[in-house]
């Protein structure tokens, strides 16, 4: 990953954080709010015929601005996967707006999300029918997830995200509410 990417998606958390953390001291209506990060582990499906997929990688940050809606910011990259003596390379930036709704008296929860994404797609084999053995977009991006609280502080997820032009993204994580 470049240097001025890391830096901009380091800004940008330390950023929502340092928000989040003010917002829960001064949101004052009786719900305080809640930020939270977490990482997430999966794969990508790329729709690339007889190509092996990428497992994924991803951290995120979010916060919960009452008990249903909230924001969250994701970057999810990938290993190598091996297609036709190449390389397959994917990663996606995302921000969203998202939606829970808390199932009564459990300590499951539905999840679903609404916002943009960039995907960069990257083939060191350029017979992959990508241009210049590369493709990267940003569209509107969307998933559903469904997820358990395990106490007040931690929750485990699994999701199903769809990126754009055939690039969806399967994960589980967990995340940690502070």
């Amino acid at each position: 990953m470049k240097t001025l990417q890391k830096t901009l998606l380091a800004l940008a958390t330390g950023s929502l954080l340092t928000v989040s953390a003010q917002a829960a001291v001064n949101y004052g209506n009786g719900y305080t709010g809640q930020p939270y990060v977490g990482a997430k582990v999966g794969q990508f499906d790329l729709d690339i015929d007889n190509a092996d997929d990428p497992t994924a990688y991803g951290v995120y940050a979010g916060y919960n601005f009452d008990p249903n809606f909230g924001i969250e910011a994701e970057y999810v990259g990938s290993d190598d996967a091996d297609y036709r003596g190449g390389d397959i390379d994917a990663k996606t930036y995302g921000a969203y707006g998202t939606y829970r709704y808390a199932f009564p008296n459990t300590g499951l929860y539905a999840k679903g999300k609404l916002g943009v994404a960039k995907t960069e797609v990257e083939a060191s084999n350029t017979n992959l029918g990508l241009s210049d053995g590369s493709r990267d977009d940003t569209n509107l991006a969307g998933g559903v997830g469904l997820g358990y609280a395990v106490n007040s502080d931690f929750s485990v997820e699994a999701e199903y995200d769809m990126l754009g032009d055939d690039v969806d993204l399967m994960t589980v994580g967990a995340q940690l509410k502070f």
